[in-house]
């Protein structure tokens, strides 16, 4: 059986400590936006790699700020209101994906208005790059330690030492194939061999469908929040944020059927 006790520091240079989980945004990041370049020279799209360049400013603060804040609300409101300079110590974890999802979507929003882009065919983009970071992101989960899983006895559990000594559902690594690579190789196979882009909004709504769902189902073995448990008719916090997700990102797909660049 296998125990994940890794260290979450990555690299230490003096008092210099670099965190698996900060490598893993930068490798998020960087890794869309390189992979964005090629997708906009493939596809011919009127978007340019300065527009990139420029986003990725807004990028970085909407999943920071989003993220954050969406944890605050979300996930320890209690605690925060209590503590509320402790919400501004982003150093010690806490991000929510859904938060940061809102935030990103801000930031597409006002970027776009400024630029004068149509906001969903951008955000067609944004989400077919998303799944890379996804990826990385839940590979540090794994590595830290946590949002592990729930008591099992299946051949593949894991232990991990953070939680106690009892074999565990690796839920980070199944949300790291599901919401990762398996999104990530939807939305890249619809991207490059259909015509979507074309119709904005329509690959922002897969992802946003794709990611609900596989988010929906690995929740069945994901331990709850300690401080939340389960809640409504037995669902997680992370189920009940999903349906309103499945729901607009459904929305955004049908609205791309009526519209056409």
């Amino acid at each position: 059986m296998f125990v994940a006790d890794f260290d979450p520091v990555a690299l230490r240079l003096g008092p210099l400590q670099i965190h698996w989980y900060a490598l893993a945004y930068l490798a998020g990041f960087l890794g869309g936006w390189a992979y964005l370049k090629f997708i906009i020279r493939r596809a011919a799209l009127p978007i340019t790699d300065l527009h990139l360049d420029d986003f990725l400013t807004y990028a970085i603060a909407g999943v920071l700020l989003g993220g954050r804040l969406g944890y605050v609300v979300f996930y320890q409101p209690g605690y925060y209101l209590a503590h509320p300079i402790e919400a501004f110590y982003l150093w010690e974890g806490g991000m929510s994906f859904h938060g940061g999802l809102a935030g990103v979507i801000a930031a597409v929003l006002l970027f776009c208005q400024r630029q004068k882009l149509n906001p969903f065919a951008f955000g067609d983009l944004i989400a077919i790059a998303a799944p890379i970071g996804l990826f990385f992101g839940r590979l540090a989960n794994f590595v830290n330690g946590e949002l592990y899983g729930r008591l099992t006895d299946v051949p593949w559990a894991v232990v991990f030492p953070h939680a106690d000594s009892s074999p565990r559902h690796p839920s980070q690594l199944y949300e790291a194939g599901l919401e990762g690579l398996l999104l990530f190789s939807l939305l890249w196979g619809l991207a490059l061999f259909t015509n979507w882009l074309k119709y904005p909004g329509r690959l922002a709504g897969i992802f946003l469908i794709g990611y609900s769902v596989s988010r929906f189902l690995v929740e069945f073995v994901r331990e709850p929040d300690a401080q939340l448990g389960f809640l409504y008719a037995g669902a997680t916090m992370g189920q009940l944020l999903c349906l309103p997700m499945f729901g607009f990102g459904l929305w955004v797909c049908l609205r791309s059927w009526r519209t056409k660049v």
